[in-house]
C-alpha cells in the first residue's frame, strides 16, 4: 500500500478485514472519497465537563467518574446548548501497524456551531486516533449555538486514515499549483495554502450570517427546513470590514475558490489569530474532487469563526486560514461532487443543509 490518506476502495477492504468494526453494517453510503462517515450509537452521557482518556486510562473509566446521567437516543433527544454529552460511536478500529486516523465534523455540522471531537481509550489529543490503534471510538458533542435533537445513526463526523507521511511540501504544492490551479488569483504557499475572508462581494452586500443567541431547537434530521431568519442575522457591509462581537459565531466565506484533484485531500488548519480575538473553526476535511469538477472555477470555501476577549475589525483579503494538502493513497473510484451528489460543490456563502435557501 502506497504512502497516503487512504481511498473509498481501500477503506471497503479495511471493513473485509476486519479493521474497521460495527455493531451493524457499514453502509455504501457512509464511505467518501477520501473519509468514512461515522454514526452515533444509541446511548449519549451528559458529562460535567469534556475530558481526555489519558494514557492507561480508557474512555468507559473516564465516564464513571464524570457521568452525569444517560440519555436514550434511539427516539431521539434534545441535547443541550452549552452542555457537554459523550456518545459511543457504532464503528470500532483495529489498525495495522503504520496507520493512524484523523477525524473532524462532517461540514453541516461545523457550520452549526456544533464541537464534535472524537476521542479514543488512552487518547491525549482530540480527533487523532494513534498509529495501530484497537478499540472502541467514541465522540464528544457540545452544541455552542443552538441545542439539537440528535439520534442513533445520524453521522456529524468523518475520519480519515493516513499511511506514512502523506502532506504535501510547499515545493511541491508550488510546482502543483503551476500544473494545475488549486486555488482562484495568486497562490500564497506557507505551510500550506493560505486563504482570506470575502468581504466585498461581487453582488450585493451580504457578507455572512452571525448565530442568534436564543432560538429554537434544530432536528439534524430535518434538511432545507428551518428559516434561516429565526436563527441567523445577516451580516451586510459596504466598506469592506466588519467587527466581530465578543462570544459570537459566524458563517463567512473565503475570497479564494479552491481546487482539491482527484489525486490529493486537504485539512483545514486551525487558524488562532496572533492577537487572541478569533478562531476560524476547525472543521475542514476536503474529499478528493472538491472544486474540481466545477468548470475549472472551485469552490469557496466556508469559514466558521467565532470571536474572543474584544471586539475585532475583519478586513476584506484578510490571511484567515491555511489549507494542509495531501498525498492520496490511490485515486479514489469516486470523487467529491457530481459522483456522489455532494451538498457543497461549488458553493459560495452558504448556511447548513438544515436551512431553506435563503
Amino acid at each position: 500500500m502506497a504512502n497516503g490518506v487512504l481511498s473509498d476502495r481501500q477503506m471497503t477492504a479495511m471493513i473485509a478485514s476486519g479493521q474497521i468494526t460495527s455493531e451493524t453494517t457499514i453502509t455504501d453510503g457512509q464511505i467518501q472519497p477520501a473519509s468514512l462517515d461515522l454514526r452515533l450509537g444509541s446511548t449519549a452521557y451528559r458529562v460535567r465537563a469534556s475530558f481526555l482518556a489519558g494514557k492507561g486510562n480508557t474512555v468507559a473509566d473516564r465516564l464513571k467518574l464524570f457521568e452525569m446521567h444517560k440519555i436514550d437516543l434511539t427516539q431521539g433527544a434534545v441535547l443541550e446548548k452549552g452542555c457537554v454529552y459523550v456518545v459511543p460511536l457504532q464503528e470500532g478500529l483495529a489498525l495495522s501497524k503504520g496507520m493512524t486516523g484523523a477525524a473532524s465534523a462532517k461540514s453541516s455540522i461545523g457550520r452549526l456551531d456544533l464541537l464534535t471531537r472524537v476521542i479514543t481509550d488512552n487518547g491525549v489529543e482530540f480527533d487523532r486516533v494513534p498509529d495501530g490503534y484497537q478499540g472502541p471510538l467514541y465522540v464528544e458533542i457540545c452544541p455552542r449555538s443552538f441545542s439539537v435533537v440528535a439520534r442513533q445513526g445520524q453521522m456529524l463526523n468523518q475520519i480519515i486514515f493516513r499511511v506514512g507521511k502523506t502532506i504535501i511540501t510547499d515545493d511541491a504544492l508550488k510546482a502543483l499549483h503551476a500544473k494545475t490551479p488549486i486555488v482562484s488569483g495568486d497562490a500564497v504557499i506557507s505551510d500550506g495554502l493560505g486563504f482570506s475572508v470575502d468581504l466585498k462581494p461581487e453582488q450585493g452586500d451580504l457578507v455572512g450570517y452571525r448565530a442568534k443567541p436564543h432560538t429554537g431547537v434544530i432536528d439534524l434530521d430535518n434538511l432545507a427546513h428551518y428559516d434561516p431568519a429565526e436563527y441567523w442575522e445577516e451580516i451586510r457591509t459596504t466598506d469592506g470590514r466588519i467587527i466581530l462581537d465578543p462570544g459570537a459565531f459566524y458563517i463567512l466565506v473565503s475570497r479564494e475558490a479552491i481546487t482539491i484533484p482527484p489525486n490529493c485531500a486537504a485539512e483545514m488548519a486551525p487558524y488562532l489569530a496572533m492577537v487572541g480575538e478569533f478562531r476560524v473553526h476547525y472543521a475542514g476535511f476536503f474529499d478528493p474532487g472538491f472544486g474540481h469538477s466545477t468548470e475549472g472555477t472551485g469552490s469557496r470555501g466556508v469559514l466558521e469563526v467565532r470571536c474572543h476577549e474584544a471586539p475585532f475589525v475583519l478586513e476584506h483579503g484578510q490571511v484567515v486560514g491555511r489549507l494542509v494538502y495531501e498525498h492520496m493513497s490511490e485515486v479514489p473510484a469516486q470523487l467529491y461532487g457530481i459522483d456522489i451528489k455532494s451538498n457543497y460543490q461549488g458553493q459560495g456563502l452558504k448556511l447548513s443543509k438544515h436551512f431553506k435557501a435563503p
